[in-house]
């Protein structure tokens, strides 16, 4: 354990939130991997907005944010072991050097229309693939920092609500910057966030004393965290398609696309509400047991959701669907926590994060093609289907190990 670590609590009472951030340099530490962090829901819409602004194709615009995303997902694990082996001091600098430095050159060739789309396709894909991976850091940091269970368990839903409402309130951060400059001044944005973020960050003493890890003998501890990847691949899955499905109800029932911000608005609230929920409660049931039951109450939130007479009560089911989100997230980024070593941590949170990733954009080809055939209801229903699928997975797994 972790000099740093002086952080457990009286058994007398709880563990506050307020506790966590009580933890010798938890502040300022989760402050600025917040700050780099922010860049992650302030890029995606400028990224889209300034090559389509830039190119006036939606074609090159979908080719252009698939190959960012699609790098920044499928290589996060081959960047967060760089983070592990030589720790993150050392790795994550020239990654966020590079990130920024890709963003301002997205945004230059941006600034005026008329750029090949093959100059921006190369610059996406490059910007993707180094991309830090800041999240799985700040979350293998909180292991380091903390050594109670309970307070533990505060720490990553507390990252958790956190990092949800980043990706609600980037957007809105973008959107107002629009009224004073182009799309592009939100990828310099972005750059110039993500620098200095990540730099406040590796000076933290937090992360001054996590280096990488000495050779060890027979390899790296800690293997594949199946279990709670087989989970953030199922809620992935079964919420990519959330934003076609409440589009596709709005408009077949007539009640205008206005109403779908405020649907989804209620996910997110739903989320930050389960989040510091399930921070709160005093958990008896087992990291993995409590997965399986979580992801199941999510694929049955959803199912309800496509039996909804009118968009009142869809939006309650959506925000019933939240609740058990950011549960189900935090429970299996701390599940992949206790099974990985000190030397895979960030790695093992890396594969939870690209698991998500990778189920919603899997999910989103699938809605579209399932709408086309399918009724809404019975789309919803499917969506359930894949969480619950995930659970089982996830029991499977869990009686194999044991």
């Amino acid at each position: 354990m972790s000099a740093l670590t002086s952080s457990r609590p009286s058994p007398a009472r709880r563990p506050s939130y307020a506790a966590v951030l009580r933890v010798p340099h938890a502040r300022r530490t989760f402050l600025a991997a917040l700050a780099g962090r922010l860049a992650y829901g302030t890029v995606s819409l400028s990224v889209l907005l300034s090559v389509t602004r830039a190119t006036g194709s939606y074609a090159v615009t979908g080719l252009v944010m698939a190959l960012f995303g699609g790098f920044a997902v499928v290589l996060t694990p081959v960047r967060a072991t760089l983070v592990d082996r030589y720790g993150p001091r050392r790795a994550l600098p020239p990654m966020a050097g590079a990130y920024s430095a890709l963003l301002c050159l997205l945004a230059a060739q941006t600034w005026r229309p008329g750029a090949p789309p093959a100059a921006l396709a190369v610059t996406a894909a490059l910007s993707g693939c180094v991309a830090p991976p800041l999240g799985p850091t700040m979350r293998a940091v909180w292991g380091r920092l903390v050594d109670d269970p309970a307070l533990l368990r505060r720490a990553y839903s507390l990252d958790g609500v956190a990092e949800e409402l980043l990706f609600v309130s980037g957007p809105a951060l973008v959107g107002l910057l629009l009224r004073f400059g182009p799309p592009p001044a939100g990828l310099l944005l972005s750059a110039v966030l993500m620098l200095a973020g990540t730099c406040a960050f590796v000076t933290s003493p937090a992360v001054r004393g996590v280096t990488g890890p000495k050779r060890e003998v027979g390899g790296q501890a800690g293997g594949f965290p199946a279990a709670p990847v087989i989970a953030a691949a199922g809620l992935g899955l079964a919420l990519s398609g959330a934003d076609l499905l409440v589009m596709a109800f709005a408009e077949q029932r007539s009640y205008g696309t206005e109403v779908v911000p405020w649907i989804l608005a209620a996910l997110s609230v739903g989320g930050a509400v389960g989040g510091l929920l399930n921070g709160a409660v005093d958990w008896r049931l087992p990291a993995a047991e409590r997965l399986a039951w979580l992801t199941v109450a999510l694929g049955a939130a959803l199912a309800v959701a496509g039996l909804a007479p009118g968009v009142w009560f869809l939006a309650l089911a959506m925000a019933a669907t939240g609740v058990f989100v950011t549960p189900t997230l935090t429970t299996a980024y701390l599940l992949a926590d206790e099974t990985a070593g000190d030397s895979a941590r960030t790695r093992a949170g890396a594969w939870v994060n690209a698991a998500v990733n990778a189920g919603t954009s899997a999910g989103s080809v699938v809605a579209g093609l399932a709408l086309g055939r399918l009724s809404v209801g019975l789309c919803f229903a499917l969506a359930g289907a894949a969480a619950l699928a995930s659970a089982t997975g996830v029991r499977a797994v869990t009686r194999l190990r044991a």
